[in-house]
């Protein structure tokens, strides 16, 4: 290497263009820093419905048996059922030996949107997991005792890396709309956001849709900019037009309640798009309706419906179907789904808690009061004012679709579930909340700029909080149990014959960790029961955990019914008293944590 060329690398060291990423080189070991001392402290396995769903859909698709579902819920069976039969009429079903529900194979998935399971399914092809649970191996395990589950632990560290693409754009928008600092400000505290981190372990596709969120954003942006141009370039106004459609045609393919998105969208391009804004709002709805028919007729040739069972989201946590009693019906009447009593009952019951709790909560209670405390402040900045019209907008239409939308979701996982469309706003939020604060700073006139850096490391600190009390001991156990126990669900669903049905009260643990068909609990125990089990499919085996061993014993098991579960685990369980029709009578003593019954014994013979 001669001279020149050595001077050359120098030059690029110390002023060149290496030189402004080496500059960056400490905030990547911070954030990485960042991101291992969470996973360490705070990292939890998975605890909610919707992640478990969606990662044994995307490993069903992994192995090529396509969008199917090892967790049945009755009320899926029901729609594929019905709609076989519509398609031939002829035929009768008097036993389950005719196979309208699709469960001697595989059987469609019918709650999950298809984008967030195709791109788990890419990372599980190329970065396959190890699907045992570990009792043995360090970090896996500790002293003989499951600890991590290593498909999880991959999924989050995916998870975690779309968090940073977050942080990259809020930093992008915000410097489009203030100066860098503003812009550093906003990206620090949305990378701070203790609420984004739990998101970023759960297994939920929140972090992958927060980026299609802001990539709809800045193309918006871009769409506002160059129409207010003397002579805007009409074929990139529409090209951007037709990318924001898509953008929200994906993100409804991410997550469905996401598709509400295209009405803020088409009223934003209709006052801000220019010159050409009606063509424009047009093209973007368009392009949002073409990218998302063919998956709507995929689901009209598989149920009948255009969104499966998540269609009936609106319908569920109704005074008619209260908590998943629709989900769980093998055979429900919904002639009450449509009177309109039932969904303003819903609406106002939710939007009340809405209100009143998760609206404060947006990017962390100090940085939500900042933003909407920022609303009675004008500003100068034209696309930063229309910016924050659409970002209400969008607050009023998730506060709503998020209030008929509720289901039991998100009473067994309160704040991390799916069903907060909110959290999708915490960037936003951040970057007004960081203006409104930067504009009180300025009026501050503090005496030097160490107390004027000081204040702004206290707002971080506070805004922060929620975060740096995780990050600090005691440690959270990773592990999500009650009533999650990955090896004790892979033993029993090993116990199992490929072919044959599981019933539980966690049918999403049993298909995720044991990799098996499992059926989620009817209504009760008695008459949709053998109403599943005689004309569906028969059921091999049951198991019940602490969901329902732990049920209250009054309102639960006594005022249940004498068919419900609960009455069935307390003379089970207390009485040893099986009821006498009941197929599945053989249970095995002192191995497992919840009830197995099943219609042999099996564990010897493993």
């Amino acid at each position: 290497m001669g001279s020149e060329q050595i001077q050359k690398i120098i030059y690029a060291l110390e002023v060149g263009a290496v030189s402004r990423w080496l500059k960056f080189l400490p905030l990547a070991v911070a954030v990485i820093g960042l991101a291992v001392l969470y996973d360490l402290s705070a990292y939890r396995s998975f605890n909610s419905v919707e992640a478990m769903d969606a990662a044994q859909v995307a490993r069903n698709l992994s192995e090529g048996k396509g969008l199917t579902t090892d967790f049945i819920r009755p009320f899926s069976v029901y729609l594929v059922q019905k709609h076989n039969h519509e398609l031939h009429p002829g035929e009768l079903q008097l036993t389950n030996a005719v196979d309208f529900a699709q469960l001697n194979g595989a059987h469609p998935d019918l709650a999950n949107a298809p984008v967030y399971p195709t791109v788990l399914a890419g990372m599980m092809k190329f970065w396959t997991p190890n699907w045992k649970a570990e009792t043995r191996k360090p970090f896996w395990s500790e002293g003989g005792r499951f600890m991590r589950y290593q498909a999880e632990w991959r999924i989050a560290i995916f998870n975690q890396t779309l968090l940073l693409v977050v942080v990259a754009l809020t930093y992008l928008i915000a410097r489009k709309l203030y100066d860098p600092s503003a812009a550093w400000l906003a990206a620090l505290l949305t990378l701070g956001a203790d609420l984004l981190w739990r998101f970023s372990v759960s297994g939920l596709s929140t972090m992958l849709l927060l980026i299609i969120f802001l990539g709809l954003v800045w193309c918006l942006l871009k769409i506002e900019e160059l129409g207010r141009a003397e002579q805007p370039k009409i074929g990139n106004l529409f090209l951007l037009a037709l990318i924001a459609g898509l953008l929200v045609g994906a993100g409804m393919l991410t997550r469905y309640a996401f598709g509400w998105a295209i009405v803020p969208v088409v009223i934003f391009l209709s006052l801000f798009g220019g010159a050409r804004r009606p063509g424009l709002a047009v093209a973007a709805f368009l392009a949002f309706a073409l990218f998302v028919t063919p998956w709507i007729i995929r689901n009209l040739a598989v149920s009948g419906t255009l969104f499966g069972t998540a269609g009936y989201a609106v319908v569920e946590g109704t005074f008619a179907f209260p908590g998943s009693r629709l989900m769980q019906s093998v055979n429900p009447d919904l002639t009450s789904a449509y009177w309109v009593r039932p969904y303003m009952r819903k609406f106002l019951e939710n939007i009340r808690n809405i209100l009143q709790g998760d609206l404060l909560r947006i990017g962390g209670n100090w940085v939500a009061m900042l933003f909407f405390a920022g609303l009675l402040l004008g500003l100068r900045n034209l696309s930063a004012r229309r910016l924050r019209y659409f970002t209400m907008m969008c607050m009023g239409v998730f506060a709503v679709v998020q209030a008929l939308g509720r289901t039991q979701l998100s009473a067994i996982s309160p704040e991390i579930n799916s069903e907060n469309l909110l959290v999708l706003l915490t960037p936003l939020v951040a970057i007004f909340g960081v203006g409104f604060f930067l504009t009180l700073l300025n009026q501050m006139k503090t005496p030097s700029p160490q107390i004027r850096i000081g204040v702004i490391v206290l707002m971080v600190v506070i805004s922060c909080q929620p975060l740096i009390a995780n990050l600090l001991p005691p440690k959270m156990s990773p592990v999500s149990y009650p009533p999650y126990y990955p090896p004790e669900i892979q033993k029993i669903s090993a116990w199992m014959h490929p072919n044959e049905l599981i019933m539980s009260d966690i049918p999403w643990a049993v298909a995720w960790y044991g990799d098996h068909q499992c059926v989620w609990t009817t209504i009760n125990s008695q008459y949709e029961f053998f109403q599943f089990n005689d004309y569906v499919k028969q059921v091999r085996a049951l198991y019940l955990t602490l969901n329902t061993l732990d049920g209250r014993l009054f309102t639960e098991c006594l005022q249940g019914g004498v068919d419900s579960w609960g009455n069935f685990c307390l003379k089970t369980v207390a009485a040893n008293q099986i009821p006498p029709q009941f197929p599945l009578r053989t249970a095995p003593y002192g191995l497992l944590s919840g009830l197995f019954l099943t219609d042999r014994q099996r564990w010897e013979t493993q």
